[in-house]
């Protein structure tokens, strides 16, 4: 391998290793924010929130390992988020829940960017995965899940900061 070619490789890792953190991070922000939405939600809607609680922990638990694999150290979750507003009634839980999953389908996208290999088709999954869960809890989609969040949305409000307001409370 040439040093050019060296240098490259490394840079890619890095490129996926700052992703899968930004990802990691997203998902302690989203973990947390389900765990604030969960509570104002009741039937069917409190079991979809479960559901997507433990969907959400669990990606956490496997972001810790990939991020350990690629030579980090896993970011830690905040002790607490700031939420980009008031959740007081279900309506406002479900509107919650359907940022949060925007916000993640968008650092996951980023890191269907960076990464490689089965890591990327993990990334793939995932940004399904919160598209499609957002896609729910609005009651539709969007035409490029991950993407179009991003370019609408605030430059200093970026989830590849901290998750679900990208600032820790």
């Amino acid at each position: 391998m040439t040093e050019a070619a060296g240098t490259a490789g490394r840079s890619e890792e890095a490129a996926a290793l700052r992703a899968a953190q930004a990802a990691l991070a997203a998902e302690h922000a989203a973990v947390y924010g389900y765990g604030v939405l969960g509570g104002r939600l009741e039937g069917r809607r409190r079991t979809d929130a479960t559901a997507a609680h433990d969907a959400h922990r669990a990606r956490r638990d496997t972001l810790v390992r990939t991020v350990r694999d690629l030579g980090g150290t896993p970011v830690v979750a905040d002790a607490a988020y700031a939420l980009p507003f008031a959740v007081p009634d279900p309506s406002a839980a479900m509107r919650l829940a359907a940022v949060v999953e925007d916000r993640v389908a968008g650092v996951y996208s980023d890191l269907v960017r960076a990464a490689r290999g089965p890591l990327r088709q993990d990334a793939a999954g995932a940004l399904r995965e919160a598209a499609v869960r957002a896609a729910r809890w609005r009651g539709s989609g969007v035409a490029f899940p991950g993407l179009a969040e991003k370019a609408s949305a605030d430059p200093a409000d970026t989830t590849a900061e901290a998750g679900a307001t990208g600032a820790p409370h």
